[in-house]
């Protein structure tokens, strides 16, 4: 027989008394095991895919385009910053998936899938073919809800808790890749809590290695009991194919929006908080005496805002919502915006180096001065365009930074004037013709003036420009 030395030999005891004793240790500590034997490595998922795939639809949608002519077509500011030309008439088509979440026919999808669309079909798995209405569109997390015109029934799944998800629990994605027709991948969380990542507003994804490829988008990542933990929504790839690094948006903040849609309004009413934030780098951490950059540090406070009346200061470096770490603006925008209206929320935050608990009202923005849309019928560069007035709603609801005056576009009609020489949504009107517009009814009173030569001041995404078009 081969002796070991005592050390050894002690060690091969612990280590053997270790793996014995393995599942009943991992049971005390709450712990998931890997298969242990030959029964449980040779377990089928066909069980889980048989609930969950005939909930898991295929969307279609479409809009028909007709050729408009550009009026401004040549114009040297609109070739070189507008870069479009008219285009030929032609039928806009996009293919994705959905999830049936309720019996009624209400099916989550990415706002990618159906943006700009204007008639959807919804196919299930056994083939059959319905029309859909959208009923919510919400960009900032890449979400739409639609619900499906009929009477029926419908097979369909429950949403998990995402947040009792763990890096390596298994998982399934359920999708339509290619147009190929409905397909399942294997895969396991590969990280959680994923920012910049440059997708949506609200970054906060469960990463997973099951493929995910183009037609997947709105399609379902599933738990091994058969819930949403996430929506597939996009992958990580150089070539447009699977690299086995896709993204779901969790299945909590899939659950705020739904609560939306079934209030009714069309919009996703979130709490407003009423700061900007900014990132905890290296630099900061070490000036604000933290040990590691952690956190979310307060930029700025608006005056008589939800943050300001809960004793929340600039450079107070938020650390947790609710009990959960928060890691960077991205984790607070997330945790923050899947609370509920109506209620309150419990904030830790780092103040001189020291912790101190606030609580903050959760009420949404509020709609002063009221939005009063208009929308533009007069022959100019605006026909089409509907504008509204700026209020912290508002700023909210289109992500406008250092914005206080002018008048938001909010819809653009498709083919119109407006869409012609390249206004889009969020675009922010601060003058026409040397006049400051101060709210929508004085953009359309100065619209449905002719005149030869329109100077427009407008704001992207917060820089100013100022260019002239042809009467």
């Amino acid at each position: 027989m081969l002796k070991m030395p005592g050390s050894i030999g002690m060690f091969a005891v612990a280590l053997f008394a270790t793996l014995a004793f393995q599942p009943r240790f991992a049971a005390a500590q709450g712990l998931k095991l890997p298969p242990t034997s030959r029964a449980e490595t040779a377990l089928s998922f066909a069980p889980i895919v048989k609930a969950a795939a005939p909930a898991v639809v295929n969307v279609y949608a479409s809009q028909k385009q007709s050729k408009v002519r550009n009026p401004y077509e040549g114009d040297p500011f609109f070739e070189r910053f507008f870069g479009g030309q008219a285009q030929p008439e032609r039928a806009r088509q996009s293919v994705g998936s959905g999830v049936l979440v309720a019996k009624d026919g209400i099916v989550v999808t990415n706002h990618h899938v159906i943006e700009g669309m204007t008639e959807i079909k919804v196919s299930l798995s056994d083939r059959r073919e319905f029309e859909a209405e959208i009923k919510l569109r919400d960009p900032k997390t890449d979400l739409a809800i639609l619900h499906i015109k009929s009477q029926e029934s419908f097979p369909f799944l429950e949403l998990g808790d995402s947040d009792k998800l763990e890096v390596g629990d298994l998982v399934l994605a359920i999708g339509n890749p290619f147009g190929v027709g409905q397909t399942v991948t294997q895969g396991i969380v590969s990280a959680l809590a994923r920012t910049q990542v440059g997708i949506s507003d609200y970054q906060f994804f469960i990463q997973t290695d099951a493929a995910i490829n183009p037609g997947n988008s709105g399609g379902a990542l599933v738990d091994m009991q058969g819930r949403v933990i996430g929506i597939n929504t996009a992958i990580f790839s150089k070539s447009g194919g699977s690299h086995g690094i896709g993204f779901a948006i969790p299945a909590n903040m899939v659950r705020s929006v739904i609560e939306s849609a079934k209030n009714g309004g069309g919009v996703v009413r979130r709490p407003w908080f009423g700061a900007s934030l900014q990132p905890v780098t290296s630099e900061l951490a070490e000036t604000l005496g933290l040990s590691r950059p952690i956190g979310a540090l307060v930029a700025g406070v608006t005056a008589g805002g939800p943050a300001e009346q809960a004793g929340i200061k600039r450079l107070d470096v938020i650390i947790s919502v609710d009990g959960n770490e928060i890691d960077d603006p991205d984790g607070f925008g997330y945790r923050f915006a899947t609370r509920q209206l109506g209620g309150t929320t419990r904030m830790t935050v780092l103040r001189t180096g020291k912790k101190q608990d606030v609580t903050l009202k959760l009420v949404p923005a509020p709609e002063t001065p009221a939005r009063s849309p208009v929308k533009v019928t007069a022959n100019s560069p605006f026909q089409g365009v509907t504008a509204i007035n700026i209020s912290p709603a508002v700023k909210e609801d289109l992500s406008l930074n250092g914005v206080d005056a002018g008048v938001a576009i909010s819809e653009i009609e498709p083919g119109s004037a407006a869409d012609q020489v390249g206004f889009q949504k969020a675009d922010v009107i601060l003058a026409i013709n040397g006049q400051r517009i101060e709210d929508t009814p004085a953009l359309d009173k100065i619209t449905k003036v002719r005149t030869y030569l329109w100077r427009v001041t407008f704001n992207r995404g917060g820089q100013t420009f100022t260019t002239a078009f042809g009467g």
